[in-house]
């Protein structure tokens, strides 16, 4: 083969490998092309689990979906759930992964179920309903139009029993690690880390505990392996040989991703889900404490080596203040501590702002709030979380039940707030709001005219500081405040795309 067949082969050969390449930011022919900004383009498809609800069989829950509208998607797309059993369940001898929900066993043809609920458009959210203990965990695919910020909730009424009252998720993206502290192996607790792999392929996960003298030694919790398309709950005093009041649980994907949350439970103060904390840093901001708290206790864990001393103070509606006798916290490297923070914000709205007092070290952590008097408590917990950069929402408000808190804790910023459609009519509706720096502001959200059903709150940041925020429930029941709190991060709605040029001069090399 002469040289000129085998540089036209080469040149062939470079051309179709480079079909389709950019060259990011490539200069032109005189190598002083400037350097474009990336673009902020709206993701393509999202991904969220939901745990199983509840064991209880009195257990009511209700989801909500909700995308808002965001400029710049296709107009193609759709929001589809699945029980997380439903591409594995051995019954009917299906193919876990296959998707196509046809068995082989017998002939035998698995009848998909019904959806939970269907998403017809964003901006208008869809709910639906079960009841009892064999409601599964959800794996949920959106694409298109309905990918940017799609939310999901789910919230659960149990009227008796250990674990009573209002729980509220939101369900979360899959990841590949997980910090919770404010976890329990407590007499009076049953906490669960509920797992759920929304993929074709096995995930194996490992499970640490860590108390307040360190890391909790034990086997069990390696190598779980969760299925294809499942859910597996693990009971965390089964994890640990005696038990412990607070714990910090780490979960860690050795392979694949997983969905993860806490169920914590207590046989007489109610129970919750606890949302994993913010990745570990220096500041940590907990927003949304309820004003007629009755309790709070503090949750903290670094998993550096060396002690972390933090500043621990109050975002108020007037401003930052120190709450007297718990100036600071001290965290020992690799240990998790609590303190009793009693009634902090003594009848107003507040944040929990954390910050080092000297040097800076990776923490996470997480506040349990109870409300009412003793022998009618309920439980909630807000675990740190980051801000709103752009954009978050919450789904599932009703008329009279939700209360928004917004918190500015280093500079004054401004905020829309856009209440939604309702879910079987209204008409949304949206009002501006400044948060003043160092103070958490409780708003009592605008309702769409003319609601019937639940409608979804979005947040967006209009200019000024960071701002963090969270979303309260309540529905109070024989006596018992129930409430549910979930924190607003921002949806990650979009996504940088750098721009991209054609460099067919690859060819010349």
């Amino acid at each position: 083969m002469n040289r000129t067949t085998l540089s036209l082969i080469a040149g062939v050969t470079a051309l179709a490998a480079v079909t389709g390449f950019a060259a990011l930011n490539g200069p032109d022919a005189a190598g002083a092309g400037p350097a474009k900004a990336a673009a902020q383009l709206p993701v393509e498809r999202t991904t969220l689990v939901c745990p199983a609800p509840s064991s209880s069989d009195i257990a009511d829950t209700s989801y909500t979906s909700f995308t808002p509208v965001t400029k710049g998607t296709d107009s193609a797309g759709k929001a589809q759930l699945q029980a997380a059993t439903e591409e594995s369940g051995t019954a009917t001898g299906s193919t876990p992964g296959t998707g196509t929900g046809k068995g082989k066993a017998g002939g035998a043809k698995k009848k998909a179920p019904k959806p939970v609920l269907d998403p017809k458009a964003p901006g208008t959210p869809a709910s639906g309903d079960t009841s009892g203990a064999d409601a599964p965990a959800l794996i949920g695919t959106a694409d298109g139009r309905f990918a940017p910020g799609w939310t999901m909730q789910a919230t659960t009424e149990v009227a008796a029993g250990t674990g009573r009252g209002l729980l509220g998720v939101d369900c979360t993206a899959p990841d590949t690690e997980f910090w919770f502290p404010g976890a329990s192996t407590a007499a009076d607790r049953s906490d669960y880390v509920h797992l759920t792999n929304p993929d074709d392929s096995a995930a194996v996960v490992d499970i640490e505990l860590y108390g307040k003298d360190g890391a909790v030694k034990s086997t069990v919790g390696e190598g779980i392996t969760v299925a294809p398309h499942s859910s597996e709950p693990v009971l965390l005093s089964t994890l640990a040989d005696a038990p412990q009041q607070d714990l910090t649980v780490h979960v860690i994907v050795r392979s694949g991703r997983v969905g993860a949350a806490v169920q914590a439970l207590d046989a007489k103060l109610g129970g919750d889900w606890l949302a994993a904390s913010t990745d570990p840093a220096g500041s940590l901001v907990l927003p949304g404490i309820p004003k007629d708290a009755t309790a709070v206790r503090l949750i903290a864990f670094t998993p550096a080596d060396s002690d972390a001393d933090l500043r621990v103070r109050l975002a108020s509606p007037s401003g930052l203040i120190t709450p007297a006798g718990h100036e600071t916290v001290h965290i020992k490297g690799g240990m998790t501590t609590a303190v009793d923070l009693g009634d902090v914000t003594r009848g107003e709205a507040g944040s929990l702002v954390l910050t080092p007092t000297s040097q800076s070290v990776p923490v996470v952590a997480a506040v349990r709030v109870l409300r009412g008097k003793a022998g009618d408590q309920e439980t909630a917990f807000i675990p740190a979380t980051a801000p709103v950069e752009t954009r978050a929402t919450s789904a599932g408000n009703g008329a009279k039940d939700a209360t928004l808190s917004l918190t500015a804790p280093t500079a004054t910023a401004e905020v829309r707030v856009t209440a939604s459609a309702g879910s079987q009519g209204g008409t949304a509706v949206s009002k501006t709001y400044t948060i003043k720096a160092g103070t958490t502001q409780d708003i009592a959200p605008p309702v769409p005219s003319g609601l019937k059903g639940t409608y979804a709150l979005t947040v967006e940041r209009l200019s000024g500081g960071p701002v963090y925020g969270s979303r309260t429930l309540t529905a109070t029941k024989e006596g018992v405040p129930g409430f549910t709190v979930q924190n607003l991060p921002d949806d990650r709605g979009t996504v940088a795309v750098p721009q991209a040029d054609q460099d067919l001069s690859i060819l010349q090399r």
